[in-house]
């Protein structure tokens, strides 16, 4: 059956293989470029130790800068304004390792988690920090993580040392979920070395509780994602391992310890790996129930055995069963999609999928995994960034836990081709109730900067627009706007930061300060979003639930997610988008332990809450409490769906 499946996907590489001269020199008419000749890709095996299709001509603008350090353009509609500097981020710094990333410990960067800590009903913003060798060999002070405080005006106060969450290890991913369902969201942090569980204790403050609960593991954890898998009402923890890594032994060709093949690019040297070196497992803990959680990923058949390199994870239930399977986007191996049995177990469908390999039938440098219904069929698609010299991947969900990969057909395919991705997201920036695209960017390689490859270390965002068509429309960056931001981005999360009802983007570069991307779309489309809070046979935070919002013609489908974009932690409030329309339309809400009810949504531009089982019991609007009651909306009686 997966032999087949894989013959399937070797026929769509063939009809976009066809296409790949083509869609290569057409790159420079859609990025404005200036260059005289026209690109061209040579298809070859494995370059270095990342997976990519092969070398790609460099493309430059007119201006001759490499296209994913230019290509801007003067005038146009401004999306994102960079407010890094006057919302106080940018006072913080990332450090991973040295400048040379002579290492691939020092190359990957970390995620952000978008977290209501206090409960005030605005996002705050946890940063994760990597480290240095002096800090881990006790001679220097490490740099910590940082946790925002939003100020409610559009800044934020770094509150880490009295929250207690500075995290002094080498950080990664991170993973936002109410683990203990005390209506308090917690932080899983991932780190090099022992992982951090910290609980939230109700005060501004958290502790630490991840050597009581049994999920340091204690090398290389990269990603991690919340879900109730078992549906007993608890959120269970997916943590991606990423490499197996020996401080004393760190991966270096000069030493004989890796071939130079998995060490180079274009012939020249650079940091070995990831292939070439071993990999980490991945591992499930269920949650006792007792503050303790128990691996149970060999019995729930998810224990990566031949050990990949893990990335980003989602659960996300993507054959509408109403039950959480188990997406993992693996660095230059196969993806893993894995199917809910219901039993406690998992189904290994990452091939007879169509997830596992792109178009051409290979696997991909996978980093970035977004999850949304971009088309408003009712089905989540899968976004998926990967390396430069590469066409990133659009999976479109066909039914039934079928994906094809798609980004041709929709219009991604060649533009993103010199960016590196990383974190990306399926987000509605203009809120016209259709899902676009963005994608963070920036290279592993400090070497890049040296050489005339038509790429470079910073880069700047990439974003479309969902044309409603199953296509998408690149959005040209106009000169100093968000979108013409370079910084050598890593992680990413998506969120309304404002409460204004607008998608906005924090970006973790590595190795500088924070980007924070405030929406600005000039647009005068109605929203809503809603805060979701679980009954007792549920998770607190209803983490697994999906809404669908009929408004405007349209049913929109979002789902409460923990884990996504790059090893980061989005807004887990469902935001709908409704254009012109003034009715709010009706919220279906398929609750995580099998009940649905139905909303009556009163009024546009409203950040409601819905209790299960009571209806709308909150409302935000103009970034304060609504002046009408939340009583007297009207609600269909919940009942069981599964």
């Amino acid at each position: 059956m997966q032999f087949f499946h894989t013959l399937k996907h070797h026929g769509r590489a063939r009809r976009m293989g066809a296409g790949l001269l083509a869609l290569c020199c057409m790159a420079s008419a859609h990025l404005g470029t200036a260059q005289e000749q026209k690109p061209v890709v040579t298809p070859q095996g494995p370059m270095g130790g990342i997976s990519s299709a092969g070398t790609f001509a460099p493309i430059y603008d007119a201006e001759k800068r490499p296209i994913t350090a230019g290509g801007f353009v003067d005038k146009g509609t401004v999306v994102f304004e960079d407010a890094s500097k006057a919302s106080g981020l940018a006072k913080w710094q990332h450090v991973m390792g040295t400048a040379q990333k002579k290492y691939i410990l020092e190359t990957d960067g970390s995620g952000v988690g978008l977290i209501d800590y206090d409960n005030d009903g605005w996002l705050d913003i946890y940063l994760v920090n990597g480290s240095t060798y002096d800090a881990l060999s006790g001679i220097a002070t490490p740099p910590h993580a940082a946790l925002f405080h939003n100020n409610h005006d559009g800044t934020f106060t770094d509150v880490t040392a009295k929250a207690g969450v500075a995290n002094d290890r080498w950080g990664f991913g991170v993973a936002i979920g109410d683990f203990d369902n005390d209506g308090w969201p917690d932080i899983f942090v991932c780190n090099f070395g022992k992982n951090r569980l910290y609980r939230n204790n109700h005060d501004g403050t958290f502790t630490d509780v991840a050597e009581k609960a049994g999920v340091t593991l204690g090398n290389w954890s990269d990603g991690a994602t919340w879900g109730d898998y078992d549906g007993d009402g608890r959120l269970d923890l997916f943590v991606s391992g990423y490499v197996h890594y020996d401080l004393n032994h760190q991966p270096d060709s000069d030493k004989g310890g890796v071939p130079f093949a998995y060490c180079q690019l274009h012939g020249f040297k650079v940091m070995c790996g990831p292939r070439g070196l071993p990999g980490e497992a991945d591992h499930l803990f269920h949650n006792n129930g007792d503050g303790a959680f128990t691996d149970v990923s060999v019995k729930a058949g998810v224990s990566d055995p031949g050990k990949y390199y893990g990335f980003t994870a989602i659960f996300a239930d993507v054959n509408n069963d109403g039950r959480p399977d188990l997406l993992v986007a693996n660095d230059s191996e196969p993806n893993y999609l894995y199917i809910n049995k219901g039993d406690g177990t998992f189904e290994d469908q990452s091939y007879v999928s169509g997830f596992a390999l792109n178009s051409d039938g290979r696997e991909i440098a996978s980093m970035g995994l977004a999850v949304g219904d971009y088309l408003n069929n009712g089905l989540l698609d899968l976004l998926v960034t990967d390396f430069s010299d590469d066409y990133k991947a659009l999976y479109h969900n066909d039914g039934e836990a079928s994906f094809t990969d798609v980004a041709n057909e929709a219009g991604i395919a060649q533009i993103p081709v010199p960016f590196v991705g990383w974190g990306d997201g399926l987000i509605d920036y203009d809120n016209d109730g259709w899902k676009d695209i963005i994608m963070i960017n920036g290279h592993v390689y400090p070497q890049v900067d040296e050489h005339p490859w038509g790429t470079s270390f910073a880069e700047r965002p990439l974003l479309f627009r969902n044309t409603q068509d199953g296509r998408f429309a690149y959005v040209p960056a106009v000169k100093g706007s968000g979108l013409a931001t370079l910084t050598s981005g890593r992680g990413a999360a998506i969120g309304d930061l404002f409460n204004n009802g607008k998608m906005d983007v924090v970006i973790n570069p590595i190795d500088g300060p924070p980007v924070l991307l405030k929406n600005v779309n000039p647009d005068h489309h109605h929203w809503v979003e809603l805060k979701l809070v679980g009954g007792p046979k549920g998770p607190r935070d209803a983490m697994g639930a999906t809404v669908y919002l009929t408004a405007n013609g349209i049913r929109q489908r979002e789902d409460v997610i923990s884990g996504g974009s790059y090893i980061s932690s989005n807004d887990q409030r469902p935001h709908f988008g409704l254009g012109d329309a003034t009715d709010a339309g009706s919220a279906e809400i398929h609750w995580p332990n099998g009940m649905k009810e139905t909303v009556k949504l009163p009024a546009v531009d409203r950040i409601f809450t819905i209790t299960e089982g009571h209806g709308i019991t909150g409302v935000l609007c103009a970034r304060q409490p609504c002046m009408e009651s939340a009583g007297g909306t009207k609600r269909q009686g919940a009942r069981r769906v599964r």
